[in-house]
């Protein structure tokens, strides 16, 4: 079986740079990187077995690096995850990438620099090739929301195409037939997901999707503000508008009000990641709830799996709707599972 020295051989560079590059460590040229990772996979190396004996102990500490903490959905994940790595012995380290793969990146290393554990990753964008030299490297890691098709590691996620298809048959329901929707980055699996289900579903009911009806957003609230604005600049303008995210139906909302009109009297408003602040609008706003703490639990226990040396499998939980006011639904339904 090949060792270390082998692969370095291979590669033509140290063992401390076959090394460096097994735990993800950045100081390492891409070229340098190249070239152990094709040695690795040329010789057959198994790095996990090496990257468990280079840790003299075990700091009991994972990192958790999240898309966006002001998204309120990532923020009570954060809190979720914090609380079941507690109750398991862990400590958690956050960093937030902000929507950005650098500062991703940036919070990838220094956690590793640290010596962490396990690593939970909520993926920005479509991910850069960091994550997959960590993947290699046979540093624990686990994506939870997100992920990055390829990438050998499970996958914590909630599946929102029941909750979409249960949406849209509300909103048909309702005598709404010109639906449009505020996607997140098409490059983020979550992004490219719900405008797919939200597409499927409007064709179950033979209603279509055209462009002018997909607005395109990052996530965050002025995008959601942008592409609401442009709906309503349209000859024929949207009756609802379904963001993919909480955030972006704020920041529709208050393009929305900006103009002057009303929910859902003059035009409907939905979303995707329910949050408590939805049921205090006005009015309060129907959306589809993701299993926040489930999935955090999921994701920690997974987490913890890997580290210890067991094989965890990928979790996917059902998302579900939650009917309020604002799309002109005759009789509220409050409850939330906030």
């Amino acid at each position: 079986m090949a060792g270390i020295k082998d692969v370095a051989a291979e590669a033509g560079v140290s063992v401390a740079t076959v090394s460096r590059v097994l735990n993800g460590h950045p100081s390492v040229s891409q070229e340098a990187r190249t070239r152990v990772l094709a040695a690795v996979e040329a010789l057959g190396y198994r790095p996990n077995a090496v990257a468990r004996s280079l840790r003299t102990a075990q700091t009991r500490t994972l990192g958790l690096v999240i898309s966006d903490v002001l998204n309120p959905y990532f923020t009570e994940l954060a809190r979720f995850v914090e609380e079941e790595a507690r109750a398991l012995g862990y400590s958690v380290i956050i960093g937030n990438a902000d929507e950005r793969p650098d500062l991703q990146d940036h919070h990838v290393r220094t956690l590793i620099d640290r010596r962490i554990d396990g690593l939970l990753v909520s993926p920005a964008d479509g991910g850069t090739p960091l994550l997959r030299d960590v993947a290699l490297s046979g540093t624990p890691m686990v994506f939870v929301d997100r992920w990055i098709p390829g990438i050998d590691v499970p996958v914590v996620r909630a599946d929102g195409t029941g909750a979409v298809r249960d949406l849209v048959a509300h909103l048909h329901g309702l005598g709404h037939r010109r639906l449009a929707i505020i996607a997140g980055p098409a490059a983020t699996t979550t992004g490219d997901e719900r405008v797919e289900a939200f597409r499927g579903a409007l064709g179950d009911h033979g209603l279509a999707l055209p462009d002018a009806y997909i607005g395109q957003g990052d996530f965050q609230a002025a995008s959601g503000r942008r592409a609401t604005e442009r709906f309503l600049e349209l000859a024929e303008p949207p009756e609802v508008v379904f963001a993919a995210d909480n955030l972006m139906a704020l920041g529709a909302l208050d393009a929305i009000r900006a103009r002057g009109l009303r929910v859902p009297d003059d035009i409907a408003l939905a979303a995707f990641d329910d949050i408590p602040w939805f049921v205090h609008t006005g009015p309060p706003i129907t959306a589809v709830a993701q299993p926040t703490a489930d999935l955090a639990r999921a994701a920690v226990r997974a987490l913890a799996d890997r580290i210890e040396g067991r094989t965890p499998q990928s979790v996917t939980l059902p998302a579900r709707l939650v009917v309020r006011r604002s799309c002109g639904e005759a009789a509220p339904n409050e409850r939330s599972d906030r």
